[in-house]
């Protein structure tokens, strides 16, 4: 088992998978409310350690749900993150089949065309290959592999699809309790907006903002923190 902390020219340094340092957010969140496993989902996990926002979670112990709908990188899932369920397939308002476009970088990779024909006209990316890929509902992946319950910590990265899988989640019948989702849309000189109608649609569902690291905003169910305070 690693350790978050190491010992560095004298100094207590801490150690990070995110982009900027989500993970260690979330993990100081759950040790705040003395959940020391939190379980997790993670929505376009991409990688299992780079850019990754579960993998300390993983590290220390926890286990979850990896969904990456990209057949060239999902197999490293399977070789490194052994004690979750890896799933190499989309998350959908519908279960069916949707084409899947590959971009260079890969981290964009995307199912909206949209998306996808957006980062190629302003930004110059390559769409490298677009394939038919499975997508499943939240709601059947959670029945199929997790009880039918919400794991302790949702995580989106779903390139322009984040929106539309907040809105097709039931928040009424479980939730997670904490929620980590980029809000900010894709930029190269600072100028990318903030997505605000899905932070409050995500508030109107009970959950405050812990945290915004610019890229990502963290939510906690306020029942939870406010109980814990």
């Amino acid at each position: 088992m690693r350790h978050l902390f190491k010992k560095a020219g004298g100094k207590w340094e801490k150690k990070s998978y995110s982009q900027s340092g989500e993970d260690l957010i979330v993990k100081f969140i759950f040790d705040l409310i003395e959940i020391k496993s939190p379980t997790y989902i993670d929505i376009g996990a991409h990688h299992p350690f780079y850019y990754n926002n579960t993998a300390i979670l993983y590290e220390t112990g926890s286990h979850g749900i990896n969904i990456e709908p990209n057949p060239q990188i999902f197999p490293e899932f399977l070789k490194y993150r052994k004690r979750d369920v890896n799933l190499n397939c989309g998350v959908g308002t519908e279960s069916g089949e949707l084409m899947f476009n590959i971009l260079n970088p890969p981290t964009l990779s995307t199912f909206s065309d949209d998306e996808a024909n957006k980062m190629t006209k302003e930004y110059n990316f390559k769409i490298v290959n677009r394939i038919p890929i499975k997508v499943e509902t939240v709601s059947d992946i959670l029945k199929q592999h997790f009880n039918n319950r919400f794991p302790d910590f949702l995580n989106i990265d779903a390139e322009g699809l984040d929106e539309s899988i907040i809105t097709s989640i039931n928040f009424e019948l479980n939730k997670p309790i904490v929620i980590c989702l980029e809000t900010m849309s894709y930029s190269e000189n600072g100028t990318g907006e903030k997505n605000t109608k899905v932070i409050d649609l995500i508030i109107s569902k009970g959950y405050m903002v812990f945290a915004d690291t610019y890229l990502n905003t963290i939510f906690i169910l306020k029942e939870k923190w406010l109980r814990k305070q």
